[in-house]
């Protein structure tokens, strides 16, 4: 089983940077690298601003291997929408910039690109709170996933009922206006249009948030079967670590804009800090909620 990792503040390098892939860790590019170990996505200790003022990501890096799916999780406010926005540049929208590290995918520097040019390119962003055109129906929301592909009608045409066939709730309600479908409904259409644009990796933000338990298993087995039939790559900003460790083979805690810990998926569930603060047991198992503040472990990562 791999280990997991936690900063190092002897070396200043932040987890998972310059590892040896054999012995748990997941590969940096570099002269001595293979062309086929070099990750899709490699962000490299980027940190983020907003309005010139304030500090929001220190020294973030984390990597997204060809066909992978990594977690990233945290508390809310721990920086994983801001993580998302900085790689598909949607920050300038918000007053926020990347001041320092790189971003590249592909093996090309990407941070300078506008959010079109990186769709193009095979990176799309599904929004926290899914941001479906209400006004429009099922159908044309999907369609608009297409906007930017040039290929013709029947590439798009034969795309939209691949759709279809992975969310078949879609087809019954392709007609409906998406304002007035489900949380759930609207959840399938917003991963549906991404998947409109022909990406090779998707980031998809707080796809549970609002939803009943059993529609997050249905969209979280909705995603491992696209990332086992199509080879897209997901990037999951998620806040229930409990499910999303059960589906990612690679994790990034980010805390107060940190990457504190990284891992397998299966380490991290196992750990014991990640138990302790994230998962709500400890080594007595789940506690009363009155007693989820009173920890007896410490963050090690404070020190």
């Amino acid at each position: 089983m791999a280990s997991v990792r936690g900063p190092d503040p002897g070396s200043g390098r932040a987890p998972g940077e310059g590892v040896d892939p054999a012995a748990g860790g997941m590969p940096r590019s570099g002269p001595d690298v293979r062309a086929e170990d070099i990750p899709l996505l490699d962000v490299g200790n980027i940190e983020v601003i907003y309005d010139h003022v304030i500090l929001v990501l220190k020294g973030v890096s984390l990597q997204v291997p060809e066909g992978g799916i990594v977690a990233l999780l945290g508390a809310n406010g721990a920086g994983k929408t801001t993580t998302l926005k900085a790689i598909s540049n949607l920050l300038r929208a918000e007053r926020g910039e990347v001041t320092k590290g790189s971003i590249t995918f592909r093996g090309d520097k990407v941070h300078a690109l506008s959010p079109n040019e990186l769709v193009r390119r095979g990176c799309i962003q599904v929004m926290e709170g899914r941001h479906c055109f209400g006004h429009l129906s099922i159908e044309e929301n999907l369609l608009t996933g297409a906007f930017t592909r040039r290929d013709g009608r029947a590439a798009i045409k034969e795309d939209l009922e691949r759709v279809y066939d992975y969310f078949p709730r879609l087809r019954e309600r392709r007609g409906s206006q998406a304002g007035y479908t489900s949380g759930g409904e609207q959840q399938m259409c917003a991963i549906g249009r991404a998947l409109m644009s022909k990406p090779s990796m998707i980031l998809l933000d707080e796809p549970s948030m609002g939803l009943a338990p059993q529609l997050v298993e249905e969209i979280f087995d909705i995603v491992v079967q696209l990332n086992r039939d199509t080879g897209v790559s997901f990037l999951l900003a998620e806040q229930n670590t409990n499910v999303a460790l059960r589906y990612a083979t690679h994790g990034y805690i980010l805390e107060s804009g940190r990457v504190v810990l990284d891992g397998t998926g299966a380490a991290l569930r196992e750990n014991a800090d990640v138990k302790e603060f994230y998962l709500g047991t400890g080594g007595e198992g789940r506690r009363s909620f009155k007693d989820v503040k009173h920890y007896k472990r410490r963050k090690r990562w404070l020190a």
